[in-house]
């Protein structure tokens, strides 16, 4: 018997279209739609992401409509019981108490459904990463991992246990890169630690390949150039061939010897790069932290030049500000147009022109988007602007240490 979901035309009707208008805006039939509502069929796996902006709800909302959990799961408490929750709790503490919940009220250790939300929620987190504070990303992907952590102990089958180590080790990257932005190097490694213990044991090659890229850019922050080029490397051993993470350990290889000043073989990895992101479309959702947008590769073309201190850096740094300044009303990118405001600002001290480089620079101190382990970077560049006794060194210095001690990172 044909089970329909009630949820779905609820989340349509609420946003006032008809199944032949959301039909149309996913590019589906309208059969299609009233199949998807009726239970008939699911959408496939590439519309869901479509089909929640669409409608307006999260991936894990979406995911609970369709598995016909929607009065189990909610991703935001109603307001009438804001009343009744707990001193210190938030919205991403009460949507992991709604997982648990769901989990309990279906009678089944773990189940489908609940994998599914799961893993909706990794995506969702991976998005947030591009525009939400280091700060209050942390302490919510933590309350995932110990929901995670509780259910390791519960009855599963063995394709449910796979899956689940395969989210726990997403979220413990993730943990770990929020924690490398914010300098807490002690937590950054722990989570490391984490996520290669869940890849290992699920099998999972693409999420070790990223937990040692990840371990690879701690590196570059703290210097070790050395450890950085072996770990990047690491990740190419373990990197699906094409993959996002094998294109994002080239980049970051290329980053180290910039650092490490061997030339001939950063330009040679930087051709390797440029080969792997021609056949590339932007994804569909291009700020999600695990898919590679080609818009990245300018912006660490820009990067890995400035620190070669390779004068061509200036048309890369100059070229990704003016793509990424364009999708500003949408938010997706200031930290990155932060960071590009800083190669952008390397690269005009290579070439004297140091009051545009001082202008640069007060643009992305001022931009508030520059996470802590970035700040070495801002640091770098007003070293050099006092090295050479400008007037403005003062004022750049200021702005440095302004930012430094308000620890900024809206």
């Amino acid at each position: 018997m044909t089970v329909g979901r009630p949820g779905l035309r609820r989340a349509r009707e609420a946003i006032g279209i008809t199944q032949e208008q959301l039909a149309e805006r996913v590019e589906v039939s309208e059969r299609t739609v009233r199949y998807w509502e009726s239970g008939a069929s699911s959408p496939a796996l590439h519309v869901r992401p479509r089909l929640a902006r669409e409608l307006e709800i999260s991936r894990a909302e979406l995911e609970a409509h369709i598995n016909g959990d929607s009065d189990r799961f909610s991703p935001e408490p109603p307001p009438s019981a804001s009343a009744l929750r707990p001193v210190g709790s938030n919205a991403e503490d009460d949507e992991a108490a709604a997982l648990e919940l769901s989990q309990r009220v279906a009678a089944s250790d773990v189940g489908n459904a609940t994998l599914c939300q799961l893993e909706a929620i990794v995506d969702d987190v991976a998005i947030a990463y591009a525009t939400t504070s280091p700060s209050l990303l942390a302490p919510r992907i933590r309350g995932y991992i110990d929901y995670v952590s509780r259910l390791m102990d519960s009855r599963m089958t063995l394709s449910e246990h796979r899956r689940l180590l395969v989210v726990g080790g997403w979220l413990s990257l993730l943990s770990a890169t929020v924690n490398i932005d914010l300098n807490r190097t002690a937590a950054a490694r722990a989570r490391l630690r984490n996520a290669h213990d869940f890849a290992r044991d699920a099998g999972h090659d693409e999420i070790r390949a990223w937990g040692y890229e990840t371990e690879a850019w701690h590196l570059l922050t703290e210097k070790d150039y050395v450890g950085a080029l072996d770990l990047s490397r690491r990740a190419q051993a373990f990197a699906p061939r094409g993959s996002s993470i094998e294109i994002q350990a080239s980049a970051q290889e290329g980053r180290a010897l910039a650092r490490l000043g061997d030339r001939r073989e950063m330009y040679t990895v930087l051709s390797r790069v440029a080969t792997l992101v021609s056949p590339l479309k932007v994804p569909d959702r291009p700020e999600h932290h695990y898919r590679y947008d080609p818009n990245k590769s300018v912006a660490y073309m820009a990067t890995t030049l400035a620190w070669a201190g390779d004068p061509a850096a200036e048309t890369f740094a100059r070229e990704i500000i003016k793509r990424l300044e364009r999708q500003t009303p949408d938010g997706k990118w200031p930290r990155r147009v932060a960071s590009a405001n800083l190669d952008l600002a390397l690269a005009l001290i290579s070439t004297d022109r140091l009051d545009e480089a001082v202008g640069a620079t007060h643009s992305a101190l001022a931009s508030g988007r520059v996470v802590p382990s970035n700040y070495w970077r801002a640091e770098e560049v007003v070293d050099q602007v006092e090295a050479r006794k400008m007037s403005e060194a003062r004022d750049l210095r200021d702005a440095y240490e302004e930012m430094r001690h308000s620890g900024t990172s809206r």
